[in-house]
């Protein structure tokens, strides 16, 4: 796991946690991510409030998040119940209405509590490999449907090329899946009455500027080089 190390199993490492925690919400980035579930899992307990109040907070936080109802509820502090009030003395009993119906006797939840009761638990460590899997896996779908802008410059040999016709030939040629190419382009002056093609063209997480690039230069004889100006992801 990449990003910030400490050892909280130790008392000095868990005090250097909680500073750590002392502005952010999550380990990493701006939301849950695996870092978050390596670090929850390392935990034996819910941080002691009162020595790490920061790192109280995110693991209450982390497990709210993740519904994990049964370690929020064992962490929080639980208040002193009252002393029960002395007992009313017991009134007799008033004897029970017959009833021919014996349906107000049946326990309508009394198979569904038994059949919970049957399920296997998930354990601590079951319960932590299934965190950082689906944050795993949120991630990878998000990479997936990542996409790039990509600026480039095609600079011809000599001051006679049709550029239009250039820009037209490559648009046209050079496909590939997951691969865009700007509505237009632009031309702007090099040298000595040279222009370059100013153009544009996004592509996916599978794409590879340099295969594009490769592949107009291709075109030696109207291509002289071709720069790659800014990459911006969407």
């Amino acid at each position: 796991m990449g990003g910030p190390k400490f050892d909280v199993s130790t008392v000095k490492g868990a005090a250097a946690f909680n500073g750590f925690m002392g502005s952010k919400s999550y380990v990493e980035g701006w939301q849950f991510s695996a870092a978050d579930s390596d670090y929850f899992g390392k935990f034996s307990a819910c941080p002691d409030a009162s020595k790490y109040p920061h790192a109280y907070r995110w693991y209450i936080h982390i497990a709210a998040l993740q519904g994990v109802r049964s370690l929020a509820a064992v962490a929080a502090p639980v208040a002193a119940a009252p002393a029960p009030a002395p007992a009313a003395p017991a009134k007799k009993a008033a004897p029970a209405k017959k009833d021919d119906d014996d349906d107000d006797d049946f326990d309508v939840f009394g198979d569904d509590d038994e059949e919970e009761d049957d399920e296997p638990k998930e354990t601590r460590a079951e319960m932590v490999a299934r965190l950082k899997a689906e944050a795993e896996a949120r991630t990878a779908a998000k990479e997936a449907k990542q996409r790039t802008l990509v600026a480039i410059e095609v600079k011809p040999w000599d001051t006679e090329q049709d550029l239009m016709e250039l820009w037209k030939k490559i648009t046209t040629t050079i496909k590939q899946d997951g691969l865009k190419w700007g509505e237009g382009c632009t031309l702007a002056d090099v040298a000595f009455g040279i222009k370059k093609i100013c153009t544009t063209f996004v592509m996916g997480v599978n794409n590879s500027s340099d295969d594009v690039v490769e592949a107009i230069e291709a075109l030696e004889d109207e291509v002289q080089s071709v720069e790659v100006t800014s990459m911006n992801v969407l």
